[in-house]
């Protein structure tokens, strides 16, 4: 028997291509198995071409690592067939790894299938070697060589699906120990059966020649390596795609979930919004309908939002509505639904209430969790709810009706005071045609003509003479008759029509106060309230000029009353809107003085020229000693700053003389008159006011320079 010898640094080779080999492996049955139907194809003949080349490529290295005394020469055919069944076996082993799963049997079994195609590969790489005598092999080594690839199949089958998903730190580990010990059963595998052969002495090749087994190796593992360095850049690059196409799909997934969010919950509470609630409120119903349940809708609004909203301003508004969010839920079972349905205004759906007891406890504990104040901007806001209840299926068979009902429930809660709780009952429903109507009516009102102007006279207490004169809209129904702005101005600032009524009441105001000066009456100052809203709107210089120009009418024959909270709301911008409107020539004053902020600091700011003292303190000013101590000590105090003062609701002779005795400047009431039409006070006038009208005398009277206002010196 003729002895060969290996050469150490081919059979090296033969080793790092066998680990190499088994790492891209590995890679490419976790591609395989995780590639999209269209693509598995693909990669399973690519993935069988480079494996199958490197495996062949090991062999191959390890043929001619070893070397006889005589030269030895190849079958081509025979060695491209060995090369054929490499690339089969892996294509086998690709296709069992990139199944979902599988049993151990199966694994064994495909173990079998693939270990006898790994030893048909070797010894028909083997069988290609063209020498006389053919080799004969040891039958024992023979059959360890099969029972080491069978082996080695098995745990690399299996190591393919435990390792075939992931790609962190510890798979990459995991797949590197796995490969150094695919690659050495491979490489046993190899070797063992090399063992095995044996030649015959004086054994000889046909067609030997004397080309260096070495460069062939060298030439056969760098194409090897090659294949298998692409394939591994090809899995790479694949990946890196694969995870940025996951990312951008997860990035899509949660933009569309915000989306979703967004589009059925408020923004700014998180609550659910109007159309998840008639949503949740559908089923609820159709639930309750199945088991002949009753299921209950509370509509909460907030009273005196609006007020405290002019106060602390938009952002102290939402800070208050998250507050009574968060104090809502926690009042709250889980099978409850509370939404936010705009403005001020939550809806409670309350399912699987047993009976009207139920509710009312519900509501109980809502008005509860409002006894305590809200802490908003380092101010003790105190609020309370209005609650209105509807009930399914007495009050309703669907979630519109439902709602609707609850609304008129609330509006009722509202109008007998607030903080309290009301049934829907069917003569609420009269009510709440009325208040739809009323805002129908108001829509139309304007551009109808409707609205009209009262005038109030503003007396000088000492002489009893009349310089100016308050404007008061009124609402002239053409069915309900004259509607007075407690009814409609609250329902004008909820739906925003609010703008436009105050500018045509501008306007209306400069137009009557000239036409009055026109027609020969001594001029009046006439003095317009300005809501909050309207006096934030960005261009009301520019509109209060316009009015004056468009009616040909002198600045100071207008003066603009505001409330304490709607020049306190963002106080820096308002000083500016103050001081503009100012240099214009307008009168500024504040109207319900002691009912809001009362600042030092804002009446040293703002150039203001009078105050005006709610009526609420003049009511009892005569009998009550605290309201006589606040109204001397406002009177006191505006004239130490140079205001003039006035007091509303002045309605006795008593209340005209204590005012008297305290030195306040104007009054107006039902003492002197309540608010009558254009002509009626242009009579009143004539009558106060005898005399001829001189513009000139007039002018140098009642029209002071802004500086000179600012001192004090105005009358």
């Amino acid at each position: 028997m003729v002895n060969g010898s290996y050469n150490l640094w081919l059979v090296a080779l033969s080793f790092a291509i066998a680990v190499c080999v088994s790492y891209t492996a590995l890679n490419l049955a976790s591609r395989v198995a995780t590639a999209r139907r269209q693509y598995v194809r693909m990669w399973l003949a690519g993935g069988a071409l480079a494996m199958g080349v490197g495996i062949w490529s090991m062999h191959f290295i390890g043929m001619l690592a070893f070397t006889l005394p005589i030269p030895l020469s190849y079958d081509i055919p025979k060695t491209l067939a060995s090369l054929v069944v490499a690339i089969l076996v892996s294509g086998f082993a690709l296709s069992i790894a990139s199944q979902k799963r599988s049993s151990l049997g199966r694994l064994a079994g495909a173990a079998v299938l693939m270990g006898l195609g790994i030893a048909g590969m070797h010894y028909s790489g083997m069988g290609a070697i063209r020498i006389v005598p053919f080799i004969t092999y040891e039958p024992k080594l023979l059959i360890l060589s099969v029972v080491i690839a069978i082996v080695a199949s098995f745990a690399a089958l299996w190591l393919f699906f435990r390792l075939r998903g992931g790609a962190s730190w510890r798979i990459f580990l995991q797949r590197s120990a796995a490969a150094l010990v695919m690659g050495a059963a491979i490489c046993g595998m190899h070797y063992t059966g090399m063992f095995a052969s044996q030649f015959a002495p004086g054994s000889y090749c046909i067609g030997a020649t004397s080309t260096s087994n070495g460069w062939l190796a060298l030439l056969i593992g760098g194409f090897a390596l090659s294949v298998l360095l692409i394939t591994m850049i090809l899995l790479m690059y694949d990946a890196h795609l694969e995870s940025r196409s996951r990312q951008h799909a997860v990035a899509l997934e949660d933009a569309n979930a915000r989306l979703r969010h967004l589009a059925t919950h408020d923004s700014l509470t998180e609550l659910p919004n109007r159309l998840l609630l008639d949503d949740r409120l559908t089923q609820a119903i159709s639930y309750a309908e199945r088991r002949e349940g009753r299921v209950a809708v509370l509509v909460i609004d907030l009273d005196r939002f609006k007020m405290i909203n002019d106060s602390l301003g938009h952002h102290g508004g939402d800070e208050l509505l998250k507050e009574v969010a968060n104090r809502l839920r926690g009042t709250l079972r889980k099978s409850d639904t509370l939404a936010r349905t705009g403005g001020d205004e939550f809806v409670l759906i309350a399912d699987e209430v047993t009976g009207q007891s139920d509710v009312e406890q519900l509501a109980q504990r809502l008005l509860a969790c409002f006894a305590k104040p809200f802490h908003i901007l380092s101010v003790d806001i105190h609020t309370a709810p209005s609650i209105g209840i509807s009930v399914y299926p007495s009050d309703g068979a669907r979630a519109e009706e439902l709602v609707v009902a609850a609304d008129a429930a609330m509006y009722h809660s509202k109008k007998v005071g607030g903080n309290t709780y009301s049934f829907f009952t069917p003569s609420m429903n009269a009510f709440a045609q009325q208040r739809l109507e009323l805002e129908n009516g108001l829509r139309r009102a304007l551009g109808n003509g409707e609205f009209e102007l009262h005038y109030q006279p503003k007396v000088d207490v000492t002489s009893g003479r009349i310089s100016s004169t308050e404007a008061l809209i009124r609402w002239r129904h053409p069915e309900r008759g004259l509607v007075p702005p407690g009814d409609f101005i609250p329902l004008a600032e909820e739906t925003g029509l609010i703008l436009q009524i105050g500018e045509w009441v501008l306007r209306e105001a400069c137009r009557q106060a000239r036409q009055w000066q026109v027609n020969g009456m001594a001029p009046v100052r006439v003095a317009i309230n300005m809501s909050a809203t309207q006096f934030r709107q960005k261009n009301l210089v520019s509109i209060v000029k316009s009015a004056l120009e468009n009616a040909n009418l002198e600045p100071t024959y207008l003066e603009i009353e505001l409330t304490e909270s709607a020049v306190m709301h963002n106080a820096a911008a308002s000083a500016e809107i103050l001081e503009q409107l100012s240099r214009l020539g307008v009168h500024i004053s504040i109207d319900d003085f002691g009912t809001g902020y009362s600042s030092l600091n804002y009446l040293r700011r703002f150039p203001l020229d009078k105050l005006k003292i709610d009526r609420t303190f003049i009511k009892d000013v005569v009998a009550n000693p605290e309201d006589a101590a606040i109204v001397q000590a406002i009177i006191s105090l505006a004239h130490s700053l140079r205001l003039k003062v006035i007091a509303e609701g002045v309605e006795t002779e008593q209340q005209l003389q204590f005012l008297r005795s305290l030195g306040c400047d104007q009054y107006q009431g039902f003492f002197c008159s309540p608010a009558m039409e254009p002509e009626a006070f242009a009579e009143m006038m004539r009558a106060k006011n005898p005399g001829k009208f001189d513009p000139l005398a007039t002018m140098s009277r009642l029209y002071v320079p802004v500086k000179a206002r600012k001192t004090g010196t105005a009358s």
